[in-house]
């Protein structure tokens, strides 16, 4: 048992005079997590519904993850990429294996990052294409989220992540998500090289791409000869219920960008690159220091393993279920939400048009009734708990947010 700490506070001013104040937590210190709970320094539990925002797809402290981890560690930490060890090369293999499209990886530290080779690699193939500058523009949609680098935040089809950091890299193109017609217009153009988007739309408000979507990006693609670049931070390692969001979309990408889940915690993120773009960059065209390294691999492996397990992906389809239900019981006589939307257990509760703008205070009223979770953007309340969550830790989650909605509706 961990021993109560009476100086949260204190812990608390050093975050609000020493970090750069790009954030701003929720007064709670955590100390340490079990499965789908953790405790703050005050020794109060907490239901964990945000998952570190879908990172811990496998709770706090899964024993597996923990043995891969302190195995590595008493072996090799780190080699950089001037030699070889075994953990990258086998998660290298393995995810491609998994993958069902992808020649080779490229190993790094983040989404961002990953996002950031990807956006290099469209223009490197476009490149060799032979294509001139100006017709290797990448589109995206509004609403997206790909990243904070200048390049990953110009891909960000959302001006409030953008706003004071011009001049922007040039080449990208803002559509509305789902839009097939301005999609249409788009490549009629004859300069996209790319066409980058998530199957699920994380801060954008957890909109899924609707059904035929993707497939009908596939053939403008294909037709165009443009590359399908799907950014599968959030929305895979089994987050939607299948190891990779995009085999529910029925089309097969060229880049596939990972991360969050893929380490279960521990900072690791990934691009999969298929047969078309396998080979474009060569050596000396991209590179890293800590990417792949022997640790996160190590860990990534095991995460890998068992986030593609049936039983793990039968959990995610149950207790999605169980969510879904237990937040249409609780809006049947609280009338909060205008719906509910996502796949698997990466799910977003619209608020409705009297409680627009409001997620924050929902959100420390749930912090108050000892519930984490999360939003997507002022307006939708987002779920993205543990994928192994249990029957107990789910259903007294809901318990705790009836009780902090029916707080918040009360006034």
């Amino acid at each position: 048992m961990h021993a109560q700490d009476p100086s949260a506070q204190s812990l608390i001013d050093l975050g609000k005079r020493y970090w750069l104040p790009v954030y701003r937590p929720r007064d709670v210190v955590l100390d340490h997590g079990k499965g789908a709970r953790v405790w703050d320094t005050q020794g109060r539990d907490y239901v964990d519904f945000g998952a570190g925002i879908a990172v811990n797809a496998l709770g706090h402290q899964d024993p597996d993850l923990l043995e891969a981890l302190t195995t590595q560690a008493h072996k090799l930490w780190h080699t950089s990429n001037v030699f070889y060890s075994e953990p990258p090369l086998r998660l290298a293999e393995e995810l491609v294996s998994a993958s069902g499209f992808a020649e080779r990886v490229f190993l790094c530290n983040s989404g961002t990052e990953a996002n950031e080779a990807a956006i290099k690699l469209v223009r490197k193939w476009a490149s060799s294409q032979g294509r001139a500058a100006d017709k290797r523009v990448i589109v995206t949609f509004r609403g997206s989220f790909h990243g904070r680098t200048l390049a990953a935040v110009t891909a960000t089809a959302q001006p409030k992540y953008q706003e004071g950091y011009e001049p922007l890299p040039g080449g990208f193109r803002y559509l509305d998500f789902n839009d097939v017609p301005a999609l249409e217009a788009a490549f009629a153009q004859g300069d996209v090289a790319a066409v980058m988007l998530e199957p699920v739309q994380g801060e954008g408000g957890v909109l899924p791409a609707a059904p035929g979507f993707v497939q009908r990006v596939r053939e403008l693609c294909d037709q165009y000869n443009a590359l399908l670049v799907l950014d599968e931070i959030q929305s895979g390692m089994g987050r939607t219920g299948t190891l990779f969001a995009y085999v529910q979309d029925g089309a097969k990408p060229d880049i596939v960008t990972l991360a969050k889940a893929l380490g279960c915690g521990f900072p690791i993120g990934a691009m999969l690159a298929g047969p078309k773009v396998a080979e474009v960059m060569q050596f000396g065209a991209h590179g890293t220091t800590f990417g792949g390294n022997p640790l996160a691999a190590a860990v990534a492996r095991v995460a890998l393993r068992k986030l593609s397990s049936p039983e793990l992906l039968a959990n995610v389809a149950r207790q999605s279920q169980a969510l879904r239900d237990g937040l249409a019981r609780i809006n049947a006589s609280l009338s909060l939400f205008d719906e509910v939307r996502g796949r698997g257990l990466m799910l977003g509760a619209v608020l409705n048009e009297a409680n627009k703008g409001k997620a924050g205070t929902i959100l420390d009223h749930a912090a108050a009734h000892g519930l984490l979770v999360l939003q997507a953007g002022p307006d939708v309340l987002r779920f993205v708990p543990a994928l192994n969550i249990s029957d107990e830790d789910l259903a007294e989650g809901l318990s705790r947010l009836e009780a902090a909605l029916r707080g918040f509706a009360e006034g």
